[in-house]
């Protein structure tokens, strides 16, 4: 019995301690998604909030999985906790453009040059999914049609999407890296960031 014991192995991805990480960020997360502002003038209705960021920091530290899974749970949460199920939609959209990209070239670069490749990626995929989101989903809830979406592209939902994408990504580059020998000091040590 004991040789059976002795080769058993724990073949769990997540360890204690990223586990324990990603249920902090996905706290944070959801505490951020509730303070909310406009950044854009011509556009009070949109608010920013940096909700995303706590899963773009799991996404650097862990890998697309773990950075994915804080942003939907956090997703999830806020729409429950605030009734905007077709806010959640966009989110997920949107978490998706911008968690995973920049999750994955950071994997295999994980430098600061890789950060800033990833992120670039990310807002992108992120603006780009933002824009298919409205066009798709506002029309629904907002009941308006999607020609009336699609003229607001260019004055309102690119600018503010382009902003909400750089603020993200400028608070996800000053946080990650302060607090990254934190929550991954195997990673960061070995890689020597």
């Amino acid at each position: 019995m004991s040789n059976n014991a002795a080769n058993l192995q724990n073949t769990n991805r997540w360890d204690t301690r990223q586990l324990v990480v990603m249920a902090l960020m996905c706290a944070i997360s959801v505490l951020l998604s509730f303070v909310e502002f406009a950044i854009f003038p011509a556009a009070a209705w949109l608010k920013y909030d940096a909700s995303f960021v706590p899963a773009m920091i799991c996404g650097f530290a862990y890998g697309a999985g773990p950075g994915m899974s804080v942003g939907m749970i956090s997703v999830v949460l806020h729409a429950l906790m605030s009734g905007n199920f077709w806010g959640a939609v966009m989110n997920a959209l949107v978490v998706c453009g911008y968690v995973i990209p920049a999750a994955l070239v950071y994997k295999f670069m994980r430098t600061w040059t890789g950060a800033i490749i990833g992120l670039v990626l990310s807002f992108v995929a992120a603006i780009a999914l933002a824009i298919v989101g409205n066009l798709l989903v506002t029309p629904i809830y907002a009941g308006m049609p999607m020609e009336a979406v699609a003229d607001m592209i260019v004055p309102i939902l690119l600018p503010f999407n382009i902003m909400k994408a750089a603020l993200n990504s400028v608070i996800t580059l000053a946080i990650y890296k302060a607090i990254s020998n934190l929550i991954t000091p195997k990673k960061d040590q070995v890689k020597g960031k």
